[in-house]
């Protein structure tokens, strides 16, 4: 068996999904189906139980689980001991977060990064914010940023990089007092098409606090990641919450205004997020050390 081949067996046991796995890796259903087959046959016992509607893992499948991830550990610890006899560690990370979270927090701490670990390559991914985690935690990424859970997963490591305010936004021609007005007592949210993502913490969030009204949201569209939702908005086509830092730092900030709306949910925490058992990988602690000390050091501006 390769490293390869074990990196599928890890993502496959976390997704549970031959179908989002191959499109995950790259990787044709057919080849990952022949994969699994050649390491069942190699370690003589069934890893997966599979049918036409779900992937188990087997007991001796979580049992293999734990050491195909301390072998991909290793020998990413091995590779690097072979460059220890130079001073710089070489290699590349991949590291996923919002457009907003790269122009919002990645600007410094790369910055420092690079000067500091030049042979390192950093691979950046953009997306919804809400799917880090999962990103994460599938081994498609080593780092990534986030709005925290409420509970964060015991094999999560996580490093708080700031809190934000969520608020309503409306084009900014539009008339805004009206719709604060009708919305103050609740009841008029029935007649505002909103805009809002689609999954997440944000979304959760929203879900909540109309419950805890009684009201049924208008809900108009439901859109992958905040800085769409800016985007539509801006358009006309609605109101939409999002966390207030995409605000701050949307281009398109000048097309939508803040409403006047109290509406009492909690600030996110967005933080940096890694699984602690990938600190044992030299390049990934070394990131980890610096974007440490790059908080601390902007906690002191």
């Amino acid at each position: 068996m390769n490293h390869k081949e074990l990196q599928l067996f890890i993502h496959l046991s976390k997704t549970l999904s031959f179908a989002k796995t191959s499109a995950a890796c790259h990787v044709a259903p057919s080849s990952l189906s022949r994969v699994i087959q050649r390491l069942e046959k190699e370690v003589g016992r069934q890893l997966f139980e599979r049918d036409s509607r779900r992937v188990k893992p087997t007991p001796t499948g979580r049992a293999f689980r734990v050491y195909a991830e301390q072998t991909c550990d290793s020998w990413a610890v091995f590779r690097q001991s072979l460059h220890d006899t130079d001073t710089s560690l070489q290699g590349e990370i991949s590291l996923f977060c919002s457009v907003t979270a790269s122009y919002s927090f990645l600007d410094d701490i790369l910055g420092r990064f690079r000067l500091q670990h030049p042979g390192i390559e950093i691979k950046l991914h953009t997306g919804d914010s809400a799917v880090t985690l999962e990103r994460i935690n599938s081994e498609q990424e080593d780092i990534g940023i986030a709005a925290l859970p409420e509970r964060v997963p015991v094999s999560f490591l996580i490093q708080e990089l700031t809190q934000t305010p969520l608020v309503f936004i409306a084009q900014q021609r539009a008339d805004n007092a009206s719709i604060e007005q009708s919305v103050k007592t609740g009841k008029g949210w029935g007649s505002v098409p909103l805009i809002l993502s689609e999954s997440g913490l944000v979304r959760d969030r929203a879900d909540r606090w109309f419950r805890s009204m009684y009201v049924k949201p208008n809900i108009h569209a439901q859109v992958g990641g905040h800085e769409a939702i800016v985007s539509m908005v801006g358009l006309g086509f609605g109101v939409g919450l999002i966390p207030r830092i995409v605000l701050d730092n949307s281009p398109l900030a000048s097309r939508v205004r803040q409403l006047d709306i109290h509406h009492g949910m909690q600030p996110i925490a967005i933080g940096l997020c890694v699984l602690q058992r990938k600190m044992k990988n030299p390049l990934i602690k070394a990131f980890w050390t610096l974007a440490g000390r790059s908080i601390v050091s902007n906690m002191k501006l």
